[in-house]
Order: C-alpha cells, then structure tokens, then sequence
C-alpha cells in the first residue's frame, strides 16, 4: 500500500534552511507513508544545500518503496532543478 505525505517549503532552501526541512521530510517518511508530493510553489530559492536535502528524501523514500514528486517549482527553482539532472531522479509536475 502506497501513502503519500505532502510537505510545502516556502521562502528559501539552502545552507541555513537545509536541517530543519531533511528533519521534517524524514519524519514524513514514518509508518505507512512511503512518498511524499513537495509542492514548491512557494519556494523562491534552492541552492546545492536543498537540492541535498530533497536527493536524501528521494532516497529514503525510495528505500520503502516510494518516490518523490516535485510540484510546481517557480521557474528559478525548476531552472536549478533542471540544470542539476534531478528532472531524471525525481518526476517533476510543472
């Protein structure tokens, strides 16, 4: 059985951000959730940090059999997304 959990970081994601959003989607990922939807529309910057934290969600999600879709990133945020490779880790909803 798949559980998706839904989680939406808003302002920034990056080196001072970075702890407490991987501690929040981590707790995310207990019991029967094994994905969760990041909705990213009110995210305005990520930098290497948050690409970061969003591969260790992939990650863990994966390891119980689930995924991680990205939602609606701004187009500065789905730029870097792009231009790291992670449109071929994670599904990516525009």
């Amino acid at each position: 059985m798949t559980a998706t959990a839904d989680y939406k970081p808003s302002g920034r994601l990056d080196a001072s951000t970075a702890a407490a959003h991987e501690k929040s989607v981590k707790e995310l990922l207990v019991g029967e959730v094994n994905s969760i939807a990041i909705n990213l529309s009110e995210l305005d910057f990520l930098s290497s940090a948050g690409l970061r934290v969003l591969l260790v969600a992939a990650k863990a999600a994966k390891a119980k059999g689930g995924k991680v879709v990205l939602i609606s990133p701004k187009p500065p945020v789905l730029d870097v997304l792009m231009a790291s490779g992670f449109d071929k880790l994670v599904q990516i909803q525009a």
